[in-house]
């Protein structure tokens, strides 16, 4: 679900100067884009917001596809109904420009339904999960031409405990929790590896 925004998270996703009616018409339909995929998850809807060579690329695992039909099937098979029922998305920092957004966001979800767009072949561990996501949404013809998402995969895997981070360079939660505060500590991997040598 779409988390609704607070006053400060309003004010802090519109830039210091007011959007044209363009940029206005990119939110608005990448906004409805997103309600439709995580709120009332209809997946025809979703489609009719995209050119028909749209494509959708999950960097991090390559899960997507190119096209209407592949996407149609991505998103029927895999992204809407393999999508945790208590999944919430929260801004952080969104740029516009002419023909391209940008979304920083906040993705929350309890991992207790198998996701396959995200952690193909992994079964659910019922372990909570918070991820800083980007999304480059590029825009054609008054519709969504496609979507580069990338999120820190390693980070997900620790909070799952598929991935051991006092072996390796890598953060669970503390990832997602300092791109929305800036203040947490910065350094403690390189301060950690300081202390082992």
């Amino acid at each position: 679900m779409v988390k609704e925004q607070t006053v400060d998270e309003q004010t802090n996703l519109q830039a210091t100067t007011k959007l044209t009616p363009d940029q206005e018409f990119l939110q608005e339909l990448w906004e409805e884009h997103l309600r439709y995929e995580f709120d009332t998850h209809n997946i025809e809807d979703t489609l009719a917001t995209m050119v028909e060579d749209a494509y959708v690329n999950d960097i991090p695992v390559m899960t997507g596809g190119v096209g209407k039909p592949a996407l149609r099937e991505f998103y029927s098979k895999y992204f809407i109904p393999q999508m945790p029922p208590d999944m919430e998305l929260t801004p952080i920092s969104r740029t516009i420009g002419t023909d391209q957004l940008v979304d920083e966001m906040m993705v929350k979800f309890t991992h207790t339904i198998r996701m396959d767009w995200m952690l193909p072949g992994i079964a659910p561990t019922g372990k909570r999960v918070e991820v800083a996501v980007v999304a480059i949404v590029r825009f054609r013809d008054g519709k969504l031409a496609h979507e580069h998402i990338y999120w820190d995969q390693a980070s997900v895997l620790v909070q799952l405990g598929l991935l051991d981070p006092g072996t390796l360079p890598v953060v669970g939660i503390d990832s997602a929790r300092k791109a929305i505060n800036p203040n947490l500590p910065s350094n403690t991997l390189i301060d950690r590896a300081s202390d082992c040598n």
